[in-house]
C-alpha cells in the first residue's frame, strides 16, 4: 500500500510539473497555439493568483493531514516556481500604465491609434466619440461595430471639429460581431479598402490604403476567438495577419484574440527585434506590439470584469519599424460603458 501511495504521489508530482512548465513557457514545447494551452496561457496573471491560492490550501491541508505533508511540500515548491517564472515573464512585458498619451505633448507628425471592441450596441457611439476626441485619435479601430454606429460616432466627432472617414466591412447583418469598422481622420488623407480582398476567416479585418499612396497601410483587425470549433480558423487568422504585416509602413490594431505568447514563431527578425528584446518577443510578421515596447504588455484588456493585472492582453496596436512608440495606455476607466473589452491607445511617430 505504501508503495502504491508513493507511485501515485510521483505521478501527481510529475504530471503537475509538466503541466505547470507548459503553462509557464509553452514556446519551449511549440505548444503556444495548441488547444487547451492557448486558453491557459492567456490569463497568466490569474493563473499566478490561482497558484498562490493553491499553495495556501496545500499548507493548510499539510497541517491537518500528516501523511499529506511530503506531497504538499513538493506541490508547493512547483506552484511557487510556476508563480515566480510566470511573474518574471509578465514583469518583462510590463505592468505599468504605459507612457503618457497627453495629446498636447505628441509630435506634429505623430499618429494616435485607438482600438476598442465595442461588443456591438453594448457601447454607445457617444462613448466611442468621447474617448476618441479625448485622446485626439487619428485612427479608431472598432471591431464588432456596425457601419451605422461607426457613422454616428464619426458625425459626433465631426461636430466637435474632428472629421473622420468611415470604412466598414460586414459578413452579415445578423450579428454585430461580424462587422468591423474604422474611422480615419481626414487629416491623414483619403483611404480606401477592397471589400473583395482576402481577410480573416470568420470575422472581418479591414485593410485600408491611402488613395495617393502617401501614408501607412492601416489594418483594423478582428481575429476569431480560439474556442472549440474555431481553433483552425484562429491559427489561420494569425498566420494571415503575420503575412499581412509584411512591409515597411503598416499599422495594425484591434482585437487579435491572442496574447503575445501566441505570436511566438510568427514574427520576422527585423532590425527592431535585433535591437530590442521586447520587440523580438512581441512580433507578428514585421509588426511589433506597442504595449510591450511601452512597458505595458502584461496589462489585461479582456474581460472588463477581471482586474487588468489578471486579464488577457488580447487587444493590440502594432506597427512596423518605421514607427516608434511615443505612448501607450490601456484605458481602464470605461469598464462600465458596456463592452467586455478595454480600449487601447497608442501614439506612434516616424522613427528617426
Amino acid at each position: 500500500m505504501a508503495m502504491f501511495r508513493r507511485l501515485i504521489a510521483a505521478l501527481v508530482i510529475g504530471g503537475t510539473a509538466v503541466l505547470l512548465l507548459v503553462m509557464a513557457w509553452p514556446q519551449l514545447f511549440g505548444a503556444q497555439r495548441l488547444g487547451g494551452v492557448v486558453q491557459l496561457v492567456s490569463l497568466r496573471g490569474l493563473a499566478i493568483a490561482v497558484a498562490l491560492a493553491l499553495v495556501v490550501v496545500l499548507l493548510l491541508l499539510a497541517l491537518i493531514i500528516r501523511r499529506f505533508r511530503p506531497l504538499a511540500a513538493s506541490l508547493t515548491v512547483l506552484l511557487l516556481a510556476f508563480a515566480a517564472v510566470s511573474g518574471a515573464v509578465l514583469g518583462t512585458r510590463g505592468f505599468g500604465p504605459g507612457d503618457s498619451i497627453d495629446p498636447s505633448q505628441r509630435a506634429a507628425d505623430a499618429v494616435t491609434v485607438m482600438a476598442w471592441n465595442t461588443l456591438g450596441p453594448a457601447t454607445e457611439a457617444a462613448d466611442v466619440a468621447s474617448l476618441a476626441l479625448e485622446v485626439e485619435a487619428d485612427v479608431v479601430v472598432l471591431p464588432e461595430t456596425r457601419e451605422e454606429d461607426a457613422i454616428e460616432a464619426a458625425l459626433l466627432m465631426r461636430e466637435a471639429g474632428q472629421p473622420m472617414w468611415v470604412l466598414s466591412s460586414a459578413y452579415d447583418r445578423i450579428s454585430p460581431a461580424r462587422s468591423t469598422s474604422m474611422l480615419i481622420s481626414v487629416s491623414l488623407g483619403e483611404y480606401r479598402f477592397d471589400p473583395d480582398a482576402r481577410t480573416t476567416a470568420v470575422l472581418p479585418t479591414v485593410v485600408a490604403t491611402p488613395l495617393d499612396g502617401e501614408g501607412p497601410t492601416l489594418v483594423a483587425v478582428h481575429a476569431v476567438a480560439p474556442i472549440q470549433g474555431q481553433m483552425d480558423n484562429w491559427r489561420s487568422d494569425l498566420e494571415f495577419l503575420a503575412e499581412l504585416c509584411s512591409g515597411d509602413d503598416i499599422i495594425m490594431a484591434g482585437d487579435f484574440n491572442s496574447t503575445i505568447d501566441h505570436f511566438s514563431g510568427l514574427g520576422s527578425l527585423g532590425s527592431r527585434a535585433q535591437a530590442d528584446p521586447r520587440a523580438a518577443a512581441a512580433r507578428l510578421g514585421d509588426c511589433s506590439d506597442a504595449a510591450a515596447l511601452a512597458g505595458a504588455g502584461a496589462v489585461g484588456t479582456w474581460p472588463t470584469w477581471v482586474p487588468a493585472p489578471f486579464g488577457a492582453p488580447i487587444d493590440h496596436v502594432m506597427a512596423t519599424a518605421m514607427w516608434q512608440v511615443d505612448g501607450f495606455r490601456v484605458i481602464d476607466d470605461r469598464d462600465a460603458t458596456g463592452s467586455d473589452h478595454r480600449p487601447v491607445v497608442a501614439v506612434l511617430s516616424p522613427a528617426a
